[in-house]
């Protein structure tokens, strides 16, 4: 293991470059990086999809956009060469790898680079000259800013960060004041998910939705990615009472309709760290993973519920009623 010389390291690198919620999580630490580092150039390597998480960010210099590409392609195979040749050629003086997949090792062997910082992989440590093992289980965010302490680096506090554009909350607002709904004034509920075992059963959201309107009187406003509409539909099929289907948003616009919402009801997923960084509330439903790592409940104004029985976890509603969230529902809206 190097001494670093701090001096030297003009250039650095960081690689997470999936998936959005991931990626967020690595906000937190950045202005901690920036402020040890204040004349490097600091450039993130992440896909073209998920730029708009990091676009406007004032601790990065440049984000080096990437292809998402079908695997173990021709294709894929002389892209991805191009991109190591890409890599190698900015010399980067310090690379930080924050996903420690296959992939991103493979960045930092051929990055050249004098440093290269990653949590213990075990099987690739060799490929890196500081590799300290993940301390007690926190949120991931916390975990993240603990790798750059090899670095100097010894803050413990971090905040997540999120550029919302002007144009976002504009075609937000002109929504909400067509539907008459008021800033800070209704619930957002995100029901869909990309992995199947972390979606909360859709009648179960459904009677939640239905008892939020009915007891509280609270507007609810169902938000939804483009693959997901078919989700938010099935679920306003299945209520009662009539909630408000969001319309199209990208990235950006969906982090706005969080940032008027009075509070975030979700799945475990990134939508859920979008809210820890827009500051919105939320309460997560949670299957299997831990939400002691994953569900920011470290964090005041965010909550996440689990089943104390492990084989409930795998049944459609995770072992959680819409009663027992109702009731996180109603402490949360007192605390807030």
């Amino acid at each position: 293991m190097p001494k670093i010389e701090h001096t030297r390291i003009k250039r650095i690198l960081i690689l997470q470059y999936q998936p959005f919620g991931d990626i967020i999580l690595n906000t937190g630490y950045m202005p901690h990086l920036r402020k040890k580092f204040p004349q490097a150039k600091i450039d993130y390597l992440i896909y073209k999809p998920f730029r708009q998480v990091l676009e406007g960010n004032p601790y990065l210099d440049e984000l080096i956009l990437m292809e998402k590409l079908p695997p173990n392609t021709v294709k894929y195979w002389l892209y991805t060469l191009k991109m190591y040749f890409e890599i190698r050629k900015r010399k980067y003086d310090l690379v930080i790898d924050q996903m420690r997949s296959t992939g991103s090792i493979q960045f930092v062997l051929f990055s050249g680079a004098r440093y290269r910082l990653g949590y213990d992989h075990k099987k690739w440590n060799f490929i890196y000259n500081f590799s300290p093992k993940p301390g007690p289980i926190k949120y991931y965010a916390a975990l993240k800013l603990e790798l750059l302490r090899d670095l100097g680096i010894e803050a413990e506090t971090y905040e997540l960060y999120f550029n919302i554009k002007p144009e976002s909350l504009e075609y937000v607002d002109n929504w909400l004041l067509e539907n008459k709904l008021k800033d800070r004034e209704f619930i957002c509920c995100s029901p869909g998910s990309p992995i199947s075992w972390k979606q909360w059963d859709l009648q179960s959201y459904a009677k939640l939705l239905d008892m939020i309107i009915e007891k509280t009187g609270y507007p609810v406003v169902l938000l939804w990615a483009p693959k997901e509409k078919q989700v938010v539909d099935e679920v306003i099929k299945y209520m009662q009472q009539k909630a408000f289907l969001a319309p199209p948003t990208d990235f950006n616009q969906g982090g706005a309709m969080l940032k008027r919402s009075k509070l975030l009801i979700c799945n475990d997923g990134g939508i859920n760290h979008l809210s820890v960084a827009v500051k919105t509330p939320s309460i997560a439903i949670f299957a299997k993973t831990n939400p002691q790592r994953w569900g920011a409940v470290e964090i005041p104004g965010h909550y996440a519920l689990q089943s104390e029985d492990e084989k409930l976890r795998s049944t459609p509603n995770f072992g959680i009623t819409p009663e027992q969230v109702f009731v996180q529902f109603e402490k949360t809206l007192k605390e807030i």
